[in-house]
């Protein structure tokens, strides 16, 4: 076999250093590359992580977000539209006659309800003729587009309580038939303020 000269040993050498150099840069590269893909996977991770946490303080402390399945509201509320309510809003405020609160159902709280304020603490409230009375005076009631019917009370409201009804009187489970007839303070849940299924409706 013949002798490799010196030429011919210098270009083996730099070939195979030529060789080297390419596995590292490929292997450097692919390195790089699964760097890549796991820094985007743990961006993703951590977008639906915060996501996540952003929904649940803002349902849990900010809003209270419910679909109305019943009537009993109409026609201010359709059944089936989505109401959203303010946690915070009685924070700052007392509940007002005229009000749609969203609270726990007063005989089984696991249930969300949507009423509006009618009577407020310590008030009297009677119903007769289709006409609802505050302390003996007749309650305007321009949300109505029915009359109720029957003659219900007289309630004495008691402190800290409210007296709740729906606006479609007439096919309303409210206060006038609960075993627990008054709304305590402290199962209401939030201010309704906006429906938007069928269309955005904000709330006085």
């Amino acid at each position: 076999m013949a002798k490799k000269t010196k030429e011919e040993l210098d270009q083996e050498i730099q070939i195979k250093i030529k060789r080297e150099i390419a596995r590292r840069d490929m292997a450097v590269a692919g390195a790089a590359e699964k760097t890549n893909v796991a820094k985007e996977i743990f961006d993703w991770i951590a977008v639906i992580v915060i996501a996540v946490l952003i929904s649940f303080v803002l349902h849990t402390f900010v809003i209270v977000n419910a679909t109305v399945p019943t009537s009993s509201m109409e026609n201010t509320i359709m059944a089936g539209d989505r109401v959203i309510g303010s946690r915070l809003y009685y924070l700052r405020h007392e509940p007002e006659r005229g009000d749609i609160v969203m609270f726990d159902y007063p005989d089984d709280p696991k249930i969300l309800y949507i009423k509006r304020v009618i009577g407020l603490p310590g008030e009297h409230v009677e119903i007769s003729g289709g006409t609802v009375y505050i302390n003996g005076e007749a309650l305007d009631e321009p949300y109505l587009n029915v009359v109720t019917e029957g003659e219900w009370g007289p309630y004495d409201v008691p402190e800290g309580c409210y007296f709740m009804m729906g606006d479609n009187r007439n096919d309303s489970a409210d206060s006038r038939y609960w075993q627990n007839t008054y709304l305590t303070k402290d199962g209401i849940v939030g201010k309704a303020v906006l429906k938007y299924w069928r269309g955005f409706e904000r709330f006085n």
